[in-house]
């Protein structure tokens, strides 16, 4: 199964400072080994030559060799004690054999090998040397040392576990190490975690024109200055939003105004076909300017949530379309709470109900709990549809499917755009998909809490 990696910046940092920790802690292990070996050799070989060297002297100079020191004792013996094929340790034959070059010690052969150190060694050698401790599976050392027409110069010394104790000491290490280094890390991390949390809860949560108070500011100084930078960016997407708002209220009043007046002066038409013509073009210009106007305005709605009956609402729409006389009929459904803005919603549904009898004159309309514990609302027709590759951007805004400009076959398209807009903005989802056999399906997803 594949890790994943740490989602949570205190948790990646974490994770970076206990991988460096260990890397830095195998190269302490690496060079305190290669250390303890080079110094195990040295506590090995040093003390063989320094022996050897004294041996060879006496012999020299006449005497024999002391038989009073059995720790390190030289011996002296025709041929060498060390059997056929015990492995041999290349480091301290040269060792040894360039200590004795530079003694001047003359010599033709060098060998060494390792064997198991005996109990009555071993316990012999802890007697004689305080600092030597017993251990069951000790290793000494044999060196065998040719002198021509002598024979050869023998002794053993002890050869110490170069790891023996490293691997526990550099667990003990690293496990302080992360105790102390790990905790600091964490905390600082979550110190700039914290912060950095909440300005991303506020990024979500961001609605302009709302109560929200601002971040506040804290953490380390780069981070508090991100916080004031947003705060600062909210304050003015506010403002200019603000200024929209305003501007657009100018524009509608100043645009329906010209619009009444119109209207009025076609009265005075005598042709009635010429006046219903004008006023159905008024009408139109009406509906868009008010289809603008809400398309601008949403997202900073001034009608707040409340709970309504979802299928009371859709069934108040059908009845309007029915009372003009179209064929839209609503399945029985049972009582719907749903917190949402209602006006809104009324719009969205008449906008899917509106469409279908258009393009298809009739619509099924059904409303029904939702396998998520939400709501759904569908609207089917058995119309023409819509080619598979256009699903998507008859939601953008002034796309038309009828691509005619006659005014009977479709606005100017905005009716989808806005009603997927207000469903988004209650927290919801709409769909559009071509009916088997024939037609569309719109489809709305709501949930029941409150629209954010």
């Amino acid at each position: 199964m594949r890790r994943r990696w740490p989602t949570s910046l205190p948790g990646q940092i974490a994770l970076l400072v206990a991988i460096a920790l260990f890397v830095a802690q195998a190269i302490n292990f690496a060079l305190l080994l290669r250390e303890r070996r080079q110094l195990r050799l040295a506590s090995a070989t040093n003390p063989a030559i320094v022996r050897l060297i004294d041996a060879s002297e006496r012999l020299d100079a006449g005497r024999n060799l002391p038989a009073d020191r059995p720790r390190n004792r030289v011996r002296l013996s025709r041929t060498s004690p060390i059997p056929a094929g015990r492995p041999e340790v290349r480091q301290a034959e040269e060792a040894i054999r360039s200590g004795l070059s530079d003694a001047g010690l003359r010599f033709s052969r060098v060998e060494t090998a390792l064997q198991p150190m005996s109990r009555d060694t071993a316990r012999r050698r802890s007697m004689v040397a305080r600092g030597v401790r017993r251990r069951e599976g000790m290793q000494e050392l044999l060196v065998a040392v040719e002198q021509p027409g002598r024979g050869w110069l023998t002794l053993s010394v002890p050869w110490v576990r170069a790891d023996r104790g490293v691997v526990a000491q550099l667990i003990a290490q690293t496990l302080i190490l992360y105790g102390i280094v790990l905790l600091a890390v964490f905390w600082i991390g979550h110190r700039i975690a914290r912060p950095l949390r909440s300005l991303a809860a506020a990024a979500r949560g961001f609605r302009p024109g709302s109560d929200a108070a601002p971040v506040r500011e804290e953490g380390p100084e780069d981070v508090r200055s991100v916080i004031a930078a947003y705060n600062a960016l909210g304050t003015r997407v506010t403002a200019m939003l603000d200024e929209k708002d305003r501007m657009l209220g100018a524009i509608g009043h100043d645009l329906r105004t010209p619009l009444a007046a119109l209207r009025v002066r076609i009265e005075s038409v005598e042709d009635e076909g010429d006046r219903a013509r004008m006023a159905d073009i008024i009408d139109e210009i009406a509906r868009t300017l008010e289809d603008i106007l809400s398309l601008a305005r949403l997202g900073r709605s001034s009608e707040p949530p409340v709970e309504v009956d979802l299928a009371a609402l859709v069934d108040a729409v059908v009845d309007d379309f029915r009372d003009l006389g179209a064929d839209v009929t609503l399945d029985d459904v049972a009582r719907l709470p749903v917190r949402l803005r209602p006006l809104l919603m009324r719009r969205a549904v008449r906008n899917l109900i509106e469409n279908a009898v258009k393009y298809a004159g009739a619509a099924e309309v059904s409303v029904s709990g939702a396998a998520n514990g939400g709501a759904r609302v569908a609207v089917l027709d058995r119309g023409p549809g819509i080619p598979a590759d256009r699903l998507d951007t008859v939601f953008d805004a002034f796309i038309r499917v009828e691509t005619s400009r006659n005014r009977g076959t479709g606005g100017i398209g905005l009716g989808l755009a806005l009603a997927r807009a207000i469903v988004e903005e209650a927290g919801g989802t709409l769909t559009l998909a071509n009916r088997e056999g024939g037609g569309l399906a719109a489809v709305m997803l709501l949930p029941r809490g409150t629209p954010a």
